[in-house]
């Protein structure tokens, strides 16, 4: 009698009592970035708060939907790794421009062509995944770690508009929470300490609720039952401008989603392959379907979750699955939506900046085991990190650009992304000319002459 094989981290199912608390963890990192797409759309086309509130229940629902086909996967739909799916801020500025001319109708039809778009196109993204060694995959992570970093000092201000936007008792709040967050990861017991995020904002609310910070009038005005019925906003139409615009956020979407779920394999230890990319690819693409079906929008890997598994170390799977459940639970409940919606956006900030600092410090790890002596990856890190970060520090920069220029380059994830690859491909692949030749070195790792190839790992070393 033989003994059964391990199960591997990603594949284990934690006792059902802790599945709630690690999924809810996961709910609370990404719940803000879940409803300001529908709240920036809606906003922007002047719907009333009734179609708003609509947007966003609708929006959760799919979200859960979406959740639970890239975690517990279906067919050849969804990667199996533990990802958060929502909606995509890089299709916010051409949605708006649609929407404004069309009505939301132009809008689901654009949607649904982009996501039969990604459906087609993923085995083809996924045969691309060479074109990712560690020196690729470390940059990318690194930026989108870096990228989200404002969002999280956002948050910890108050959030965007706040009339107190900057104010001391914001970030003393947020202040607050990160400490909570830190002090519960160094010295609670282990389980505790993968819930620190958890802790951490659930203590900075009952802090905030006496203080003032919160405010659940929403709550009383919540539907108790919300269900999102198909093309609710009439039957989508197909306008051609709309579908090319919508196709360039297709492309984005995918580079990012790309880097998002390399960056999982290498946190939880289950490398990604050609056939599992195209797999989460294609279940981006069936969601952004149903996004467009049951009036919402298109669908991507959440990087703020990517942080999450690597500080909690928790990596199974099915915690995102028990998160997609909560997902549609509030996308059914509008009431215990809008509860959660009243968490004040400091806490949020207090642990998004340990979230997000976290994919950085993940980008850095698998950046040091490339090796950047007698070779050019250091200009590769550094140029990509610059274009990468360039519309993170200036929103503005490319605003004089045509719109596809703006949505691939104003997204620093895949301006990033874009600019490592090409630079990857520049440095390492093409015959070296005059000038740029690599000095001969011996290297036992790396290609004859001494030459490191692109982003092969260099020998470790003992720690010492």
């Amino acid at each position: 009698m033989t003994d059964a094989a391990p199960v591997h981290p990603v594949d284990a199912v934690p006792p059902v009592r802790y599945l709630a608390a690690l999924g809810l963890q996961h709910v609370l990192a990404m719940y803000a970035g879940a409803v300001a797409v529908p709240l920036i759309v809606g906003g922007a086309m002047r719907l009333p708060p009734a179609d708003l509130a609509y947007l966003i229940t609708a929006d959760l629902l799919v979200c859960g939907v979406a959740t639970l086909i890239q975690c517990v996967g279906v067919w050849r739909f969804g990667v199996r790794l533990p990802i958060m799916q929502g909606c995509t801020f890089a299709a916010v500025s051409p949605m708006v421009l649609i929407g404004t001319e069309g009505g939301l109708p132009a809008i689901y039809g654009s949607v649904i062509v982009a996501g039969l778009a990604i459906m087609l196109l993923a085995p083809v993204f996924g045969r691309l995944l060479r074109f990712f060694p560690p020196l690729v995959t470390g940059t990318v992570i690194l930026i989108i770690g870096l990228s989200l970093l404002p969002v999280a000092g956002n948050w910890a201000a108050g959030g965007v508009g706040a009339k107190d936007f900057g104010a001391p008792r914001n970030l003393a709040l947020a202040a607050f929470v990160l400490l909570v967050v830190l002090g519960v990861q160094r010295f609670a017991p282990v389980f505790l300490s993968r819930i620190a995020v958890l802790i951490g904002i659930v203590v900075g609310l009952a802090v905030a609720v006496p203080l003032g910070f919160t405010d659940f009038g929403g709550v009383a005005d919540a539907d108790w039952l919300g269900v999102s019925t198909p093309f609710h906003f009439g039957a989508p139409t197909f306008e051609v401008s709309a579908i090319v615009s919508m196709l360039v956020v297709a492309l984005v979407t995918m580079t990012e989603t790309t880097g998002d779920l390399i960056a999982v394999g290498e946190m939880t230890g289950r490398k990604v392959e050609s056939r599992s990319l195209a797999d989460g690819l294609r279940a981006d693409g069936f969601s952004t379907v149903l996004g467009g079906v049951f009036n919402t929008f298109p669908y991507t890997a959440y990087a703020q979750n990517v942080g999450l598994v690597g500080m909690t170390r928790v990596r199974s799977r099915w915690v995102v699955a028990a998160a997609g459940g909560i997902l549609v639970l509030l996308g059914l409940l509008p009431k215990l939506g809008a509860v959660v919606a009243a968490i004040p956006a400091p806490v949020l900030g207090g642990a998004g900046l340990v979230m997000f600092g976290t994919v950085a410090a993940s980008g850095l790890r698998t950046l040091a085991r490339v090796g950047f002596q007698d070779n050019h990856n250091l200009t590769v890190v550094a140029v990509s990190v610059a274009v990468g970060l360039l519309p993170v520090g200036v929103p503005t920069v490319y605003a004089k650009f045509p719109d596809w220029f703006h949505t691939v380059m104003n997204s620093g994830i895949s301006a990033g992304c874009l600019t490592a690859i090409a630079l990857n491909l520049l440095f390492n692949h093409l015959p070296s000319r005059a000038g740029s030749a690599v000095a001969e070195v011996p290297d036992p790792g790396g290609l004859p002459g001494g030459r490191v190839q692109e982003g092969v790992e260099k020998p470790r070393e003992e720690a010492v």
